[in-house]
Parts: structure tokens; sequence; C-alpha cells
């Protein structure tokens, strides 16, 4: 049963800028270090790998927006842009791997989360989808109580 739908769009040419301003110290901000591995990893194919990278950098940012509405907490605990990772199983499509309090809160609700991601010349957009396996008494807000 679908929860939760979170979409977000970010223009890649501001991503571009804030990366050129802030370089590492934005990257270590926004990505997790498996993330950051494939940062790097495309950043390093020359002068094609720089649109690469920051196309990536900007397709993540855009799915820990996505799945942070889509769970209704935002980037508000638990979601962090560290507590979230997108990255891509062996056929290249995109799944979310959660870390610290976020991976129990979504354990602990029976939440699945399916993430799509898509860029093209002036921005990247991400779709995010949560799903309960509780069944159909899943709760309507998932937000976490104080």
């Amino acid at each position: 049963m679908i929860v939760g739908v979170g979409i977000d769009r970010v223009l890649l040419h501001r991503v571009d800028q804030i990366y050129e301003r802030w370089g590492k110290r934005f990257t270590e901000r926004v990505l997790g270090q498996q993330e950051q591995l494939v940062f790097q990893e495309r950043l390093g194919r020359g002068s094609a790998g720089r649109s690469r990278a920051v196309s990536y950098l900007a397709k993540r940012f855009a799915a820990k927006e996505a799945v942070g509405k889509a769970l209704g907490v935002g980037l508000a605990y638990p979601m962090s842009l560290h507590s979230l990772e997108v990255l891509n199983d062996a056929k290249g499509a995109p799944h979310a791997v959660f870390h610290k309090a976020l991976a129990d809160w979504v354990s602990s609700r029976q939440l699945r989360v399916n993430v799509s991601l898509s860029d093209e010349q002036d921005a990247a957009v991400a779709l995010a989808i949560v799903e309960s396996n509780a069944g159909p008494q899943a709760p309507r807000n998932m937000r976490p109580k104080d």
C-alpha cells in the first residue's frame, strides 16, 4: 500500500556552482561514504567526468529530498543527508540504503522505499514512493512523535 510520494527537481548549473565554490566540503556534506566513492570515480574520467559527477551529485541530493518528502519528515530527524544513500544495483537501478536512526525508523514501520532518478541537460529529478508492508492498517501519518 502506498503511504507516501515525494518528488524533487534540482538545477544542474546550481549544483555545479555550489560544487565549484565549496568542492569536497559540499560533497562530504551531501553524500554518504559509498556515494562519495562513486562521485570521485566519475569525477576522475576526464572533462566529461565533471559533468557526469555533477549530475550524479544533483540526482543524489534530489533523491534525498524526495525520500524525505515521501516519508513525511523532510530533512528532519530521523532523516539526514547521511542517513540515506542512493546507490545503483548491478543493472543500474537506484535503490535506497538507510543508516543510523533512519534505518531503524523505516524498519520498525515496515516501509519499503522505491526511488527513480532522471536527468536532462538542465535538471535532475527524483521520485520516491514509500510503501507499507503492514497492510491496510498502515498509519497515514508516518511523522515520528516528539
